[in-house]
């Protein structure tokens, strides 16, 4: 039995796990230890593609078992996650369902791109990580921060519905946004590393000001990923 070729899918597997444990730490009312899990997982998501590309170990069930473990960790975790900040901001019970809708959309996100073709290199619409990064850290923010000025809009019934339904539309989509991979093959001249490399260089900004300021690191991650929606969206007009 060829060992190697299984590394990929045990570490992908390590991601469905991390979201798991994340998804009962929700519950638990433990959205720290969800956002800390869920990172996890992101790391998990990223190494996998990592491994299967350095040990050739691509397999039809690896691209499967990816796709059901981001539901978990980066479609159910993150609603969940925002379920849960709803409730505790006493918003109305009926509107502490409506993020839920995230899991769904998470999961024609995630069908779509497993038969589409065309996602090898960029993506097409936006990547359910990438909206569980938004989401788990503005929760992880607010959690962390009860007393900012942020922690009043969980409980507002228009903040809820408009975040769930633009963080909806955008996973569905035909928004192109550039893939956060470097790959061999990609020329520097291309627009796509251009692009990911003003993103990195916009990580770097953000961390530096958020440190300068004295803020919780959460939003280094929850204002790159904004960032990164509002540079793909700029340049599909630019383009045009």
């Amino acid at each position: 039995m060829n060992i190697i070729r299984h590394i990929p899918n045990t570490i992908t597997s390590m991601n469905l796990l991390c979201g798991a444990i994340g998804v009962i730490c929700a519950f638990e009312g433990r959205l720290d230890l969800s956002f800390m899990f869920m990172l996890a997982a992101a790391l998990c998501d990223f190494c996998d593609g990592l491994c299967a590309r350095m040990l050739n170990a691509f397999s039809p069930i690896g691209k499967e078992l990816d796709s059901l473990a981001d539901l978990v960790s980066f479609g159910l975790l993150p609603a969940l996650m925002f379920h849960e900040l709803a409730r505790e901001a006493d918003a109305h019970w009926i509107l502490t369902y409506v993020p839920l809708l995230l899991v769904v959309f998470s999961a024609l996100r995630l069908a779509r791109f497993n038969i589409d073709e065309t996602q090898t290199e960029n993506f097409k619409g936006l990547a359910t990580p990438a909206c569980a990064m938004i989401v788990g850290s503005f929760v992880y923010y607010i959690d962390f921060n009860p007393q900012s000025m942020m922690s009043e809009w969980p409980g507002n019934p228009g903040f809820i519905i408009l975040t769930t339904a633009i963080l909806c539309a955008l996973m569905v989509s035909r928004i192109p946004m550039f893939s956060m991979k470097f790959k061999k093959g990609v020329k520097a001249e291309s627009p796509q590393y251009k692009m990911r490399i003003a993103f990195i260089g916009i990580f770097c900004v953000c961390t530096v000001l958020v440190v300068l300021l004295g803020l919780n690191w959460s939003l280094v991650i929850l204002l790159t990923f904004i960032i990164y929606i509002i540079m793909n969206v700029v340049n599909l007009f630019t383009a045009r």
